[in-house]
């Protein structure tokens, strides 16, 4: 893979991520909690839902899951049901008052398997990736070291995006002053699970 074309493929990797979806709720909704230092167990689990994503795309599984609508259907309607319970749980989570104390947090490795939970069930990244990869792949050349460039690029691209929409998210705690705003903020956020496993939802396969 040339510089030109792995430059170009960083460009559609960062516009990848960048694009609101349920894992950019995910790592906002920690950044907010719990801020940047310790959203990283959750931004990790995402990157491991991705790389199996691209693992399953590399090997060629990707294609065959992508050619099954039962496959889809099942992943799709886990990965909605997954996103409406966080969005519940979020929705309900209660409010702190200063006299309280700090909250009590989820330990890092359930958020770490969360997170992973999200990106391993949404098809739509499978599907993505299986159009995606092969308008970079470059004919005549030894394919398993170009898809590991690419896998690694998305997941490196990724990383720091999520760590930045963890960061701007963290900003917002200092307005977290009162049990009002702290409610309004976590209906906030649970709504917005909700309106990503709409979006799921409603994904239909071209």
């Amino acid at each position: 893979m040339s510089l030109t074309v792995w430059l170009t493929f960083v460009v559609a990797a960062v516009l990848i991520s960048v694009s609101p979806g349920a894992g950019a709720v995910n790592t906002m909704s920690n950044g907010l909690q719990y801020g940047v230092r310790r959203s990283v167990p959750s931004i990790l689990g995402l990157q491991l839902g991705y790389g199996a994503q691209i693992l399953l795309v590399g090997a060629g599984l990707g294609a065959i899951i992508a050619s099954s609508t039962l496959a889809l259907s099942v992943i799709k309607w886990l990965g909605v049901a997954y996103l409406i319970w966080l969005g519940i749980q979020k929705w309900r989570e209660p409010v702190v008052t200063h006299s309280e104390g700090p909250p009590a947090e989820t330990s890092n490795q359930k958020r770490f398997w969360q997170s992973a939970f999200v990106n391993l069930t949404n098809p739509k990244a499978t599907v993505f990736l299986v159009a995606l990869f092969p308008q970079f792949l470059v004919a005549g050349e030894p394919h398993g070291p170009q898809l590991a460039t690419m896998g690694i690029t998305l997941v490196l691209v990724d990383c720091m995006v999520m760590l930045g929409y963890a960061l701007l998210a963290s900003q917002l705690y200092r307005f977290m002053t009162t049990p009002r705003r702290q409610k309004r903020m976590n209906q906030v956020f649970g709504s917005l699970f909700v309106v990503a496993a709409v979006a799921l939802a409603s994904f239909r396969r071209t």
